[in-house]
């Protein structure tokens, strides 16, 4: 009965272990519904209510890996209006910053939403849950002057 319980118990955790959400991250797939998420409240809501909730890191448009934010995209600058994971970067200016490479990662943004109002970036970027520079994959959208996105990390 012992080794039943203990195979038992060995078989429950793996399953826990398996089926985590955050055990693998998430996908290029939930991260673009999760920014179609945020584009239909922010629709809704209002820009200023929807930039309050996006920053929110404790909010429903923060979770696992995936957190949303949006960038000013008629100001030339790009500056930061929402953040849910650094509100560090509210505020500021983001077209001139790199990432770990040295690419001008938010110059492509503004470049993509030039040409269209969806597209995807790739970059290097903190990954908020591991605290280490990874891969990230962010999709974008252009909503009149707001750019609201969210990413993936490999």
């Amino acid at each position: 009965m012992h080794r039943f319980l203990t195979v038992l118990v060995a078989l429950a955790g793996l399953l826990v272990f398996t089926s985590s959400p955050r055990a693998e991250g998430s996908t290029p797939e939930q991260a673009k519904a999760f920014v179609e998420k945020a584009v239909a409240y922010y629709k809704t809501a209002g820009k200023e209510k929807a930039l309050a909730v996006f920053s929110d890191p404790k909010g429903e448009f923060v979770e696992g890996d995936l957190y949303v934010f949006a960038m000013d995209a008629a100001d030339g600058k790009l500056t930061m209006l929402a953040h849910g994971a650094n509100k560090g970067l509210i505020g500021k200016p983001q077209i001139d910053m790199k990432d770990a490479e040295g690419k001008a990662f938010n110059q492509e943004m503004a470049a993509a939403i030039a040409k269209g109002d969806t597209a995807w970036v790739d970059y290097k970027w903190p990954n908020p849950a591991t605290k280490k520079i990874a891969s990230k994959r962010s999709y974008i959208v252009k909503v009149g002057d707001v750019v609201i996105g969210a990413g993936v990390y490999n």
